[in-house]
């Protein structure tokens, strides 16, 4: 049985905000086609035909839109790509996500999702001081209030959602606010992304973190996380999850957590296709999946090479006793999350030994709520 996640961009990177600090806004300005536009009903149907041809009966995928703001392809896009994902004769397992910044979310939206159980991550940098602070309109308006009532109407539709929310440079310094933030909006999940410096210097931003920051939010997090879980009520947060699976379970839950590149499959707007949603660069492209289906798309040699890129050794990763369970990370968090350009702290490590130091009270107090 094949699990296949595909990551799809509809829109490109149209979006209906300006956020301070988006990476795709940057990527995308570094490619000869800044935006390939709204992906059209034809490419779809010819997208889904390319995929199902490496699918049997019983197989899995998984279909996740992105963007640019995904929604931008329209309500009509989706209504009729799923009817034809339905029609098709194989019998394959096909599950939905989207991740949006709630700015055009109405009642139809929610039926479409609720009907489809859509997985929806939902943009939300914690409290309005910080969302409104990196996520503004055209018109420099922060957007705060607007996404607030998508989520309202989550909840009241029932829709399964999780809040993503950036963590930039200033967002890290607060986690005590963050969490204030997330028990009185009664998040269930939320996963934090680390905010990335510019690819280019013209796009340089203020917001990006630092392996300081990064590893200070998760330490004080990380308490306050475990304050919580011992009065039972598990919060999810994606980072402690993912170590979880790796140290407990033995499983890669997330990609790059090990220093491995995983293909993700991800397609744009056109139907080109790249193997990661942080390279959707010229560079990186492997072809049109209206041309050529995933497997031969991924068989190709620029996909080789990036997949078996080695990761640059640092003097922090030669005497840290990590490194096997590391592997130096996901390349593209290097700068990020990882070791400092002094190459004198790495901030993954000071967040696994905080955890690990921890790890059997972690196990027990996650047992007792789950019986």
């Amino acid at each position: 049985m094949k699990h296949i996640s595909v990551l799809i961009k509809p829109a490109s990177s149209l979006c209906n905000i300006k956020c301070r600090y988006c990476f795709y806004n940057d990527i995308s300005s570094i490619r000869e086609v800044k935006s390939y536009g709204k992906m059209t009903k034809e490419v779809g149907m010819k997208m889904i035909d390319q995929i199902y041809v490496d699918l049997e009966d019983g197989d899995q995928l998984k279909l996740t839109f992105q963007g640019g703001e995904p929604t931008l392809a329209g309500l009509s896009f989706y209504q009729s790509l799923i009817a034809y994902i339905k029609s098709q004769p194989k019998a394959v397992d096909v599950s939905f996500g989207i991740q949006t910044n709630g700015m055009v979310i109405n009642e139809k939206w929610c039926d479409l999702f609720k009907e489809n159980n859509f997985l929806v991550g939902l943009s939300m940098d914690g409290p309005a001081i910080f969302h409104d602070e990196g996520r503004v309109d055209w018109k420099q308006r922060g957007t705060y209030q607007r996404v607030k009532k998508t989520k309202e109407l989550f909840d009241e539709y029932g829709i399964t959602y999780n809040i993503l929310t950036v963590l930039t440079n200033q967002v890290a310094k607060e986690p005590e606010k963050i969490m204030a933030f997330i028990k009185d909006e009664n998040i269930q999940y939320i996963q934090f992304i680390p905010c990335l410096d510019s690819f280019s210097e013209s796009h340089e931003h203020s917001y990006a973190l630092t392996p300081e920051l990064f590893a200070y939010f998760y330490q004080k997090m990380y308490q306050l996380w475990l304050d919580e879980l011992h009065n039972k009520n598990y919060i999810s947060i994606k980072l402690f999850d993912d170590l979880f699976h790796l140290l407990v379970n033995r499983q890669v839950s997330s990609c790059g957590i090990n220093g491995k590149c995983q293909s993700q499959y991800v397609i744009e707007g056109d139907g080109s296709v790249y193997p990661c949603d942080f390279y959707v660069t010229d560079a990186y492209c492997l072809g049109n999946i209206t041309e050529q289906s995933l497997k031969e798309l991924f068989s190709q040699p620029i996909n080789m090479t990036f997949m078996c890129e080695g990761r640059q050794v640092k003097k922090q990763c030669m005497s840290c006793p990590f490194s096997q369970l590391c592997g130096g990370g996901c390349k593209r968090m290097a700068d990020t999350m990882y070791v400092n350009q002094t190459d004198t702290y790495c901030g993954f490590k000071e967040v696994l030994e905080v955890y690990t130091s921890r790890l059997p009270d972690i196990v027990e107090a996650v047992r007792s709520v789950g019986s």
